[in-house]
């Protein structure tokens, strides 16, 4: 497993050191692969990152990008899809290259073969650089819940009632709520090089769970 450095960011001050770590990264690197998610907890990280790049600091030109996840069975321009959430909060505010977003197909006839070929993407492109988190109320990454095995790959989830529920608000009323999604896996996500979660939509004992569990290795 390739060694990583993580750092878990509490409320205070989180925005800020979550966007410094990300500039810091593109700097450094230009063309870096970046792992983002998606969500309320790193909008205000987006938020920050469209301002900075307006007043002329970031360039997002040659970075590519995976997300965690997608729901199956929605199209892309669907409003509550995280293809589209993520071109309202970001991508469509800087100058990265739409060709180098990669985001599931949770629109695919067969997503099985999409995750794997998800998977084979983020290999083909040297694996992720700096993996942006957002930890869920129960500690959930991605799509992962608690219990999912460390070795996993992006594959196809079935959403558990917990999931479902916290997630229904953002569905307009009388819409279809999927119950799959395809999600990275915890394996893909500890290749990572760099990891930054940033904690400030779950409680304290959510990130303590992730400290003691989920990043035991």
């Amino acid at each position: 497993m390739a060694q990583f450095s993580m750092e878990i960011m509490r409320p205070t001050g989180s925005v800020p050191r979550g966007n410094q770590q990300f500039l810091q990264q593109i700097a450094e690197k230009p063309a870096s692969v970046l792992g983002l998610p998606t969500g309320g907890t790193p909008l205000p990280v987006y938020a920050r990152l469209r301002e900075e790049f307006a007043e002329g600091r970031g360039s997002y030109g040659s970075i590519t990008t995976f997300n965690l996840d997608e729901y199956i069975e929605i199209s892309p321009h669907d409003p509550a899809s995280y293809a589209r959430h993520m071109r309202e909060n970001l991508f469509e505010h800087v100058d990265v290259e739409a060709r180098r977003t990669n985001i599931p197909d949770g629109s695919a006839s067969d997503p099985d073969a999409k995750a794997k070929r998800y998977e084979g993407l983020i290999a083909a492109c040297g694996g992720i650089d700096l993996m942006l988190l957002g930890l869920g109320r129960n500690s959930h990454i991605g799509f992962n819940e608690p219990g999912s095995l460390h070795h996993s790959r992006t594959r196809r989830v079935a959403l558990t009632e917990s999931t479902l529920e916290a997630n229904a608000a953002y569905f307009a009323s009388g819409a279809v709520q999927p119950t799959h999604a395809i999600t990275m896996g915890i394996g893909t996500i500890l290749e990572c090089r760099r990891i930054v979660v940033l904690a400030t939509g779950c409680r304290q004992g959510g990130s303590r769970g992730f400290e003691r569990g989920w990043c035991r290795i």
